[in-house]
Parts: structure tokens; sequence; C-alpha cells
């Protein structure tokens, strides 16, 4: 697969289902079983304003390389075709899916498990 050839949002696409899936499977292994337990501990993490604090830390930390710069820029840099409130911290949180996205449909699964663990350990931070 020519993961270069997909466009950002396309990109984000993808990444927006792979992120919400990590997301999904944390909930379970925390023990959250009910449906609106679920969907609200989903939520509070799979929405623009939580991906653009992920990425706010991994490019702050210096914890991305130069590909995976590339591939953020052209997610968060995508002609959006939505409105939305805050559209910098929307095209940040695009941007992030589409990092997410790249990861993935290039195969790169412990990379992508490797940030997805910094994301998780950064939101356990936050809550104490």
């Amino acid at each position: 697969m020519q993961v270069n050839l997909y466009n950002g949002l396309t990109l984000a696409y993808i990444g927006d289902a792979v992120f919400e899936l990590y997301i999904r499977e944390e909930a379970l292994n925390k023990g959250i079983v009910k449906a609106k337990e679920l969907h609200k501990f989903v939520t509070s993490k799979v929405n623009s304003v939580a991906q653009a604090y992920y990425i706010d830390y991994l490019l702050g930390n210096n914890l991305l390389t130069e590909e995976e710069i590339k591939y953020y820029l052209k997610g968060r840099n995508a002609k959006i075709h939505t409105v939305h409130k805050d559209l910098a911290t929307y095209h940040k949180g695009t941007g992030f899916e589409a990092l997410i996205g790249y990861l993935y449909l290039d195969k790169q699964t412990g990379r992508l498990a490797e940030l997805i663990k910094i994301v998780k350990e950064l939101e356990d931070e936050s809550r104490r």
C-alpha cells in the first residue's frame, strides 16, 4: 500500500477509526461495560480538543520523527469542508488522526502502539 498517495483527510478518516478502537479497548480493559459510560469515556478522548492536546504534547516534547510530522501536517493542512467553532483545534485534531492513519496503513504497528501508550499515560497523569 502506498500511504503517500492518500490525502490528509483520507488518512484522518482511517486514523479516527483506529484511534477510537484503541480507546474503546482501553475502556473495556478498565472494566467499563455500560453503554452510556463507554460512550462518555470514549468521547472524552476521541474529539478534536483532546487530540489537539495529544499532538501538542507529542510535538512539544520532540516525540515525532520528521516523517511523522509530515503526515501530521498533511492532515492538519487539509481543506476541511465543515463548520467548527474552533477551526485551529479541529485542524490539529485532524492532523493527529492523519498521523494515526498513516502509521496504521504503513503497518508501523509498534510505533502506533508506542504513541498510543504515550497518549494514554498523558491522560492518566492529567487525572492525578
